[in-house]
């Protein structure tokens, strides 16, 4: 069995899986301070709650844009199932080229997206993850990822929005009934949902003269559903494209080594 692991910004997601699918998925609120004790207690209890054991775990990969968490996320993976973790970086066999200036820069996030989206939909495509950055990430149709656009995210601008003007409210994401609002909050509402939709739209048809051709458009992220709502350019929606691109990376690429020190796992019963 596989142990997945997502940490973006906001949230850690943790997956397992094997030759039946997915067994579970589950988040943590992003924190680089947490330890791999303090992970390994939340974790084990869900598996526990799942029917699976820390010695069904067999492998391990990690994609994370938050380099403050690779230690601890690291030190869980040795300790408590006894395996080296497999980390996504520029340096591993992706299947394709990486034609941006600098490939280590790149979002460990945007490669995994790149790759499970055109091993699925073939290309040229345009990848949209409504993170806590919004991205727009090109693929052509070799696979090859070509770089894109970075934006900030729906919740950042809503937080923004109500820190920086007084008045404002703090307010959540949701379509309004209509463009015009008749009160501050659906205003608000408008002001974000049809603003972006703006954005989504006005990025994807200048990507695409850029490029010069029609491209399939797969949006992934919490919010790429309710976006989907207001746009016809959309043609797939996978809130799950990160972990798929992980599975993927994990089977091109060999297992590290198993690390010799003391493990820490529990034993099956």
């Amino acid at each position: 069995m596989l142990l997945v692991v997502d940490a973006g910004n906001t949230n850690v997601v943790f997956a397992v899986h094997d030759p039946s699918g997915w067994r579970g998925v589950w988040r943590i609120r992003t924190d680089a301070q947490r330890t791999s004790d303090e992970y390994a207690v939340w974790l084990l209890t869900l598996l526990t709650h799942s029917g699976l054991k820390p010695g069904d775990v067999e492998a391990a990969v990690i994609g994370t844009v938050v380099p403050a968490a690779l230690y601890h996320l690291r030190r869980l993976c040795r300790e408590w199932f006894n395996v080296e973790p497999l980390v996504a970086r520029a340096a591993l066999d992706w299947g394709f080229e990486i034609k941006v200036d600098n490939p280590n820069e790149v979002g460990a996030d945007r490669l995994l997206n790149a790759l499970a989206g055109h091993r699925q939909f073939g290309g040229p495509l345009i990848v949209v993850d409504f993170g806590t950055a919004t991205t727009f990430d090109v693929v052509d149709a070799s696979g090859a990822y070509l770089g894109g656009v970075i934006c900030p995210g729906v919740n950042l601008s809503l937080e923004a929005l109500h820190q920086a003007a007084a008045r404002l409210p703090r307010i959540g994401m949701g379509r309004p009934q209509s463009v015009i609002g008749r009160a501050t909050v659906p205003a608000m509402q408008s002001g974000v949902f049809w603003g972006y939709i703006g954005l989504i739209e006005g990025l994807l048809a200048r990507i695409m003269g850029e490029f010069g051709c029609k491209m399939k458009v797969i949006a992934t992220g919490g919010l790429a559903p309710l976006f989907s709502e207001g746009t016809t350019m959309i043609d797939h929606i996978l809130p799950d494209l990160t972990l798929d691109g992980l599975l993927m990376l994990a089977e091109r690429n060999p297992a590290p080594p198993i690390p010799r020190e003391r493990s820490r796992m529990i034993e099956p019963e």
